[in-house]
């Protein structure tokens, strides 16, 4: 073999190791992605309080609550999502669903030219009058409440926006008596019954020393 020839073949294996390694490198700075500090996908996840401590609903007032023009407009605009089954015209057109006029206070199951569901129907016998709190428990939950009801509407969960939408619904015609408002809470008693009055009573109470007539506490 000339020398030539061997040069061509040693030039020919180069090359096409140079080429081999070239597309290597470009291959690598195309398609290689950095490794992700955290494996897998991230996932946003709604926090849940199931399994834990649930919250406790106070009972409203709503002898406060549904008088206040505050929660009349908010429950205005609560209302909207009930406008795509519901109609809340002084006539009491009904739509998809019965119609919302003068609810408050109303037997459920009985609005005229409704097909009312079997279970709404029974829900009525049992309970003649659309109250609050019947309100505040079924649009809680409507499913839930009544179960067999044709209103698949999911639910109000928050209680500020039932309150607040049961105060517009009652501003619609509803004859319904508002309850007395609450009383405020009383004050805590200053002591319980048979407590020493003062610092110095309870300090003589411990060491079992009598305490003076003069210092007694008065009988009640």
């Amino acid at each position: 073999m000339s020398d030539l020839t061997f040069n061509k073949i040693a030039g020919g294996v180069l090359l096409t190791g140079l080429v081999i390694f070239g597309l290597r490198e470009v291959s690598t700075i195309v398609f290689d992605k950095p490794a992700p500090e955290k494996a897998g996908y991230e996932i946003a996840v709604e926090e849940s309080t199931e399994g834990g401590a649930a919250a406790v609903e106070v009972a409203p007032d709503w002898g406060t609550a549904l008088l206040l023009p505050a929660n009349i407009a908010a429950g205005q605009a609560v209302a909207a999502k009930c406008a795509a089954c519901h109609k809340v015209d002084a006539g009491g057109a009904n739509g998809v669903g019965p119609g919302l006029w003068g609810v408050v206070g109303r037997q459920p199951g009985v609005h005229g030219g409704f097909a009312y569901s079997a279970a709404m129907k029974e829900f009525g016998a049992k309970n003649p009058v659309w109250d609050y709190d019947h309100l505040d428990g079924f649009l809680k939950a409507p499913g839930k409440y009544v179960s067999g009801t044709n209103m698949t509407f999911v639910g109000i969960k928050k209680p500020e926006d039932r309150v607040a939408l049961i105060a517009y619904l009652h501003s619609l015609g509803s004859t319904l008596p508002v309850p007395a408002p609450k009383p405020a809470e009383a004050a805590a008693p200053a002591a319980a019954e048979g407590a020493p009055a003062t610092a110095e009573e309870a300090g003589a109470a411990a060491a079992g020393a009598p305490v003076s007539p003069s210092e007694a506490p008065a009988a009640q």
